[in-house]
């Protein structure tokens, strides 16, 4: 597991509580203990899940919802909000903005993992129904033919693109180049067609791709394969 968790809560004690327990089970978490520092390190950070606090100090945990959620860059993450019990209203209005789950203070450290799992679970089907896949800073929106990187769009041609889903859907498996010259230029690989076509896009696509171009590994002798850890 290398999924990262942003926790936006300013009482010490349980944002320590709640980073030891996701680090225990196997999470990268980055804290804010502020509203105010939230979207930005959000935006930055890219993390898969946010857990936000409603009583925060500066921006509250609703505007910091909205903020998130009205940004395109972290408009996808999903938000699980910390709520006091007398805050009904509060919830309702938070899951209206966008919020995937609400738990309730105090609450307990097992609730709280197998609601982050779930939630995470149903992000990530969504995400293959939709065609979307991540790596790092990377993702590949098929449904809207559209690469970014850290929410910026990329100029890349549609060969290049084709090449790039080709990889990130492969699992991390290596890919002659023949295979990659069938999935990405739809060419039989009995034809007589210069392999090393692939090699010349491979690295225009790995500086297109700029710090995550490192992820294209190249197999010598063999072919190339997407590392997606």
């Amino acid at each position: 597991m290398d999924e990262k968790i942003l926790i936006v809560e300013d009482e010490k004690d349980i944002a320590r509580l709640l980073d030891y327990n996701l680090k225990k089970e196997g999470y990268r978490t980055v804290l804010a203990h502020e509203g105010s520092a939230a979207p930005l390190l959000a935006a930055k950070e890219r993390p898969r899940l946010v857990i936000l606090d409603l009583m925060l100090p500066g921006l509250d945990g609703l505007e910091v919802c909205r903020r998130l959620k009205a940004d395109a860059k972290t408009a996808s993450i999903p938000i699980i909000m910390l709520t006091a019990k007398g805050e009904e209203a509060d919830k309702v209005l938070g899951l209206g903005l966008g919020a995937d789950d609400y738990v309730t203070k105090p609450f307990s450290v097992k609730e709280l993992l197998a609601r982050v799992k779930a939630v995470l679970r149903r992000s990530t089907a969504a995400a293959e129904t939709l065609e979307i896949y991540r790596a790092g800073d990377l993702e590949l929106d098929c449904s809207r033919v559209l690469a970014l990187v850290k929410g910026k769009p990329l100029e890349i041609t549609a060969r290049e693109f084709e090449l790039l889903k080709a990889l990130m859907v492969s699992g991390g498996k290596m890919l002659s180049r023949e295979a990659l010259l069938e999935k990405a230029w739809g060419l039989d690989a009995s034809l007589e067609v210069e392999t090393r076509t692939v090699d010349v896009h491979v690295g225009t696509l790995r500086k297109k791709l700029k710090s995550e171009g490192k992820r294209i590994i190249t197999v010598k002798n063999y072919g190339y394969r997407f590392e997606n850890k």
